[in-house]
């Protein structure tokens, strides 16, 4: 079973930037959407990126477009969210979900009942 693991987070001023990981135990994790998932203010975890299955296309919520990037390496089973310009605003556990099912390669913010397979998560914080 695919197992995800999430790394990278960490202390940061405002305006810096980070690089989170999220690592695939097994080749299978290549034909899976990725998204990265955290907390949103009364509510449950909301996408804030998604890369589509094939790597087709990315989709980034409003709250973080123009900040934040997301890429695959295949080779190494690892998608990579890079967040530049963070706010105290973008504090959170970040999490990184797996879809393996047809809306995998539609181009969606999904809601988390749409993921199969869960990280434990990672810790930002943004704080001078």
């Amino acid at each position: 079973q695919l197992q995800l693991v999430e790394s990278g987070g960490g202390l940061v001023q405002p305006g810096g930037s980070l690089n989170l990981s999220c690592t695939g135990s097994l080749r299978a994790f290549n034909y899976y959407a990725i998204a990265w998932f955290r907390p949103a203010p009364g509510k449950e975890r909301e996408a804030v990126s998604m890369i589509s299955i094939n790597d087709g296309c990315t989709e980034h919520s409003a709250a973080v477009k123009g900040r934040f990037t997301i890429s695959r390496d295949s080779a190494v089973k690892t998608v990579t969210l890079r967040m530049d310009n963070l706010q105290p605003e973008d504090t959170a556990t970040y999490f990184c979900a797996a879809d393996g099912g047809g809306s995998g390669y539609t181009c969606a913010l999904y809601p988390e009942y749409e993921y199969d397979v869960w990280g434990q998560g990672t810790v930002v914080t943004v704080s001078s």
